[in-house]
């Protein structure tokens, strides 16, 4: 089997992609298409979900043919998803009853404080002993209790047992199954720990939690483990009869595919947003300084296991807005040398709170800010505040983690578009203090995804075929001054502050 490859689908934020990797684990084919971004209202953030299945079915068909190859050299597809981002669809006609609303959607303030008794400060944990997570507007269930209250007829369709439910990974695999004729109404764990609805000790859905959500059951799909056959690629599309046998949400999968499976090992994922997560193995922990205690992985029928997340809203979307807000620069890569063409940030820091603060404060109060500013700031300052929010934010989490899980990490492994900027990643080192260490393979969400899929039948062996393929490419080490280091640090707290409370009855989004 091992002359034949594994196939990646990574649904993302901002694109789909399709990735061919060979037994080695290394990248033979790529296909990538972007989607539309949909903000209809300020705070709304939504994707058009026949748009983003049609673009798979081409990444798959683009990736393929680079590759030279067809279904017949496909041992098994993996799938990974952008998490959190919430679709409901009718099962009798395959089509959604509304968009795809996105993780970084801020429209379920009002349900999630009316769960909390009306007070996210005081009740905002209410559900946490169970699921792992504080109410916020981040996860899935909250947008779903939305599309019931608010699409005429939903609701009606819903209890009728018409509708269905999942994250894009669901909706995915559902397709590439044969849809509308029997396709698979799965997800796995990793995803299914984002909704606020499944319990972390059961791995199974929680009646209450979905009662109170207003959800019927007869909408989630069935939780499995993230790697085992869920299904074949439907007989008329371009995967017929392969497996598909892999399904992790992105964070999740890249961990994975970083090999990170010992406890106390950590990865940061630079992406849209950045998202760290911590391995704890077989261990729950509770976190007391505002990550999130989620799923990291479950291979078939091995035990679950467990990791500590810091999850930032915004880093790499942020060169975006500067590219496509401000027109600073015409492609996210310009940031570097503009960042470069000054010495330091100027005094200035930016906070990218646009739909709120996420961990370690989960404040959905807060708004972006642009702080310090004096005559002196330009351009070129802007551009290294910009990068070094990300960094700055990283730290906080990372902080958080030591504190949760009392593991002082030796080094950080790092993945995804942002680690293209060595200057970003040389602060970065410089902030948290310990070695950044980026793999030969930086695609490593999909790649983790291919892993899981592998494993499932038997194409790779297990974890340690895993370790084995992974190689170092580059470190950046911590360079700066210590005392440079934390008034930096003390400076980006400071700003922090005045993101906060800015949403009340008088702001109008």
């Amino acid at each position: 089997m091992t002359d034949k490859y594994i196939l990646a689908i990574d649904q993302g934020t901002t694109s789909s992609r399709a990735i061919v990797f060979n037994h080695e684990g290394k990248i033979v084919s790529v296909g990538q298409k972007e989607h539309e971004q949909i903000f209809p209202k300020a705070g709304w953030v939504e994707h058009n979900a026949v748009e983003i299945w049609e673009n798979v079915r081409e990444v798959v068909a683009e990736a393929l043919a680079k590759a030279q190859i067809n279904k017949d050299s496909l041992a098994a597809v993996g799938v990974t998803n952008q998490r959190e981002t919430a679709l409901v669809w009718n099962r009798e006609t395959g089509q959604p009853v509304y968009n795809a609303i996105v993780w970084q959607d801020t429209r379920t303030i009002e349900i999630i404080t009316s769960l909390a008794g009306g007070d996210l400060e005081t009740g905002g944990d209410k559900y946490k002993e169970k699921v792992g997570l504080p109410l916020a507007t981040y996860f899935s269930g909250p947008k779903v209790k939305w599309v019931l209250d608010n699409v005429p007829g939903a609701r009606e369709d819903a209890e009728a047992g018409k509708l269905i439910f999942g994250n894009m990974d669901t909706w995915v695999i559902w397709n590439l199954t044969g849809g509308v004729n029997g396709g698979a109404h799965i997800t796995d764990v990793t995803n299914a720990s984002r909704t606020l609805m499944m319990d972390l000790k059961t791995l199974a859905w929680d009646p209450a939690i979905a009662a109170d959500l207003t959800i019927p059951l007869s909408m989630l799909p069935e939780i499995k483990s993230s790697s085992e056959v869920y299904g074949y690629g439907r007989p008329e599309g371009l995967l017929q009869g392969v497996p598909i046998a892999g399904d992790l949400g992105d964070q999740q999968a890249a961990t994975f595919g970083q090999a990170a499976f010992e406890p106390g090992m950590a990865k940061n994922t630079y992406g849209t947003g950045c998202f760290m997560i911590m391995n704890t193995g077989k261990e729950i922990i509770p976190s007391k300084n505002g990550l999130l205690t989620t799923l990291c992985y479950k291979i078939g029928d091995q035990d679950p296991i467990y990791a500590l997340e810091g999850s930032i809203a915004v880093t790499g979307s942020l060169v975006q807005w500067l590219r496509d807000n401000l027109k600073m620069i015409s492609a996210a890569p310009e940031i570097e040398e503009l960042a470069n063409s000054v010495e330091d940030n100027g005094g200035a820091y930016f906070v990218p709170a646009f739909s709120g603060l996420f961990a370690p404060y989960w404040r959905t109060d807060a708004r972006g800010a642009i702080v310090g500013l004096t005559r002196y700031v330009n351009k070129g300052h802007l551009a290294r505040a910009v990068l070094e929010a990300t960094a700055y934010q990283t730290r906080e989490v990372l902080d958080a983690m030591e504190a949760d899980s009392g593991v002082t990490l030796a080094a950080l492994k790092v993945d995804g578009g942002m680690c293209a900027n060595n200057t970003l990643m040389q602060f970065q080192a410089d902030q948290v203090g310990v070695p950044v260490i980026l793999p030969v393979v930086a695609e490593t969400t999909a790649l983790g995804a291919a892993y899981a899929a592998g494993i499932a039948v038997g194409y790779w062996q297990g974890e340690q075929d895993v370790i084995d393929n992974w190689a170092e490419a580059k470190r950046w080490t911590p360079q700066a001054d210590e005392s440079e280091r934390a008034r930096l640090y003390r400076n980006w707290k400071k700003a922090v502050t005045k993101t906060l409370d800015w949403v009340d009855d008088d702001v109008v989004e």
